[in-house]
């Protein structure tokens, strides 16, 4: 099974991939704002490194449960 199928099961019986998808894409709208900017300032530059920092959290996590879907 390829994993965009399994994401599709895991998103109607898991909540914990729902909201963690939810997340990932609420945090990916944050970064796309901060990104139509043409200058960061300093607070700026560390908030996006948070916000792709925690994105890459929550893809890793999604990861790791559509792995252990397929065992």
């Amino acid at each position: 099974m390829k994993e965009a199928e399994i994401a599709g099961i895991l998103r109607g019986e898991s909540e914990e991939f729902k909201n963690l998808e939810s997340d990932h894409k609420k945090l990916d709208q944050s970064l796309d704002e901060i990104k139509k900017k043409k200058h960061l300032s300093t607070d700026e530059e560390i908030t996006k490194k948070k916000i792709q920092k925690q994105k890459l959290q929550l893809k890793d996590r999604m990861a790791q449960l559509i792995r252990g879907y397929k065992k």
